[in-house]
């Protein structure tokens, strides 16, 4: 589990960077400055989130009887799927040739409270020690 978490923190992390630089640079032209502010958040919390999967994973290795570390990194992980990811795609979607269902919006709270959740039980793990 510890290695999956590193891994997934690297990799959010890294493709924060790229996105960032993406709709700094290419989108840019192409969006509104509304949209690429909300493209902007869906990348901070990417990356905030990719960071905190790999200071997770060193508490997991600290604590590997913990039940509830490996839930705040599950939490975190399907946060940023749903969080920034809906994000991307309600910021991009006037660049789809297709329209995007109404049903994206309310994944973006799903994803937030999956946030909210995951560093709850990071909280509780840390309480009950």
């Amino acid at each position: 589990m510890v290695r999956k978490f590193q891994l997934l923190g690297i990799t959010y992390a890294g493709l924060a960077v790229i996105l960032g630089a993406f709709g700094a640079h290419a989108l840019k032209s192409i969006l509104t400055i509304d949209q690429i502010a909300t493209f902007e958040t869906g990348v901070k919390y990417q990356f905030f989130h990719g960071l905190a999967l790999l200071v997770l994973s060193l508490f997991i290795t600290q604590n590997r009887d913990s039940k509830w570390l490996p839930r705040a990194g599950i939490l975190m992980s399907v946060g940023v799927v749903l969080f920034s990811g809906s994000i991307y795609i309600l910021a991009t979607r006037s660049l789809f040739p297709f329209t995007v269902g109404n049903w994206i919006g309310p994944v973006t709270p799903l994803g937030g409270l999956c946030f909210i959740l995951g560093w709850i039980s990071w909280a509780v793990a840390i309480i009950r020690g």
